[in-house]
């Protein structure tokens, strides 16, 4: 077989699928015939929002950076062929959308066979939370709030918790997701939002807001609100990504007079 599957963005929130060329292998390169790929928030903002795009169409196979893969051809490299991978690319030159990808060595990682596949493929998300979370002070005896418990805020709770949160408040209307939050290391699990959700923080932190608050929806009302649930001279992870490319409102007055550290 020479051709291969190949999704590709067109324009704005218009993808189709080609057949193209399969990447020939190289000698400094690895071939990867992929197994498994998610749809990360990024792929979405680039896709139907053109983050980060100057111009359609996109690629073939990209922006897709989340993938599970087996080697076809490991060139003059330490890897064979065979080999299941985790696929880490840059995300300039990823390509996990196409049946086949002509990587970089470094930029995956043999995975054991062993594990299922659907959860090897959540490894790279993982990744970005233990990232993003040694941007945070020592959470010794400390109460953090994550607003958001998809996929994300599920992550936070485990990590947050091996550093050492005391209080881990999940807030979340959906109710499985909560179910799945108090497994992964919530101690308080709050089911409403908007004014409701930051009424059941101050009670449960007797009116002073929580040291850590973690925004992992990544919409202008759930940044803002992150901003009602912190304590003074809190600190902030935004980690959601806006829904929209424009400028979006932030309660400066708030940030300001809280003294609060925002990353």
């Amino acid at each position: 077989m020479s051709t291969m599957p190949a999704a590709i963005a067109m324009k704005l929130r218009e993808i189709q699928c080609d057949e193209i060329p399969i990447p020939f292998p190289a000698k400094d390169k690895v071939l990867v015939k992929t197994k498994l790929a998610s749809i990360c928030g990024s792929d979405l903002h680039i896709t139907y929002m053109g983050w980060n795009v100057t111009k359609f169409p996109l690629p073939h196979g990209y922006p897709g950076h989340e993938g599970i893969g087996i080697v076809v051809d490991g060139g003059e490299t330490d890897f064979l062929e065979g080999d299941l991978v985790l696929t880490v690319p840059n995300i300039w030159l990823s390509r996990c959308f196409a049946g086949y990808q002509l990587l970089d060595p470094q930029y995956l990682l043999k995975i054991s066979s062993e594990i299922p596949m659907s959860h090897l493929l959540m490894a790279q998300q993982l990744g970005t939370v233990v990232f993003g979370s040694r941007k945070l002070p020592s959470l010794d005896g400390k109460t953090v709030v994550v607003i958001g418990q998809g996929s994300v805020g599920l992550f936070h709770d485990f990590i947050l918790r091996r550093m050492g949160a005391t209080q881990i408040i999940a807030i979340e209307p959906v109710k499985e997701r909560l179910q799945a939050a108090m497994k992964m290391g919530a101690t308080h699990l709050i089911d409403m939002t908007g004014n409701k959700a930051v009424d059941a923080v101050l009670e449960l932190t007797g009116g002073r807001g929580a040291d850590v608050v973690v925004e992992a929806v990544g919409s202008v009302e759930t940044l803002n609100q992150s901003l009602k649930l912190v304590r003074r001279f809190g600190k902030i992870a935004a980690f959601g990504l806006p829904p929209t490319m424009k400028k979006i409102p932030f309660d400066w007055d708030t940030f300001f007079r809280k003294c609060v550290d925002m990353h």
